[in-house]
């Protein structure tokens, strides 16, 4: 299998969109902005970590 079929198949995690600054309101919401964002980003650093694991090869391009 090609290297392009492999990433059509299982795509590699893409990072999530960091909220602007503006994005939180200051007021103690629960969940925040950016709450939801770390734990965004959390999950892609795992999903990632397991991507890299089924993929080696792609970490020397990481």
């Amino acid at each position: 299998m090609s290297d392009s079929a492999a990433a059509a198949i299982d795509p590699r995690p893409q990072p999530p969109e960091a909220p602007l600054p503006s994005d939180c309101c200051n007021s103690g919401c629960d969940p925040c902005v950016n709450d939801t964002y770390a734990e965004e980003l959390h999950a892609y650093r795992q999903a990632l970590a397991a991507w890299l694991a089924r993929h080696p090869e792609a970490s020397s391009t990481a």
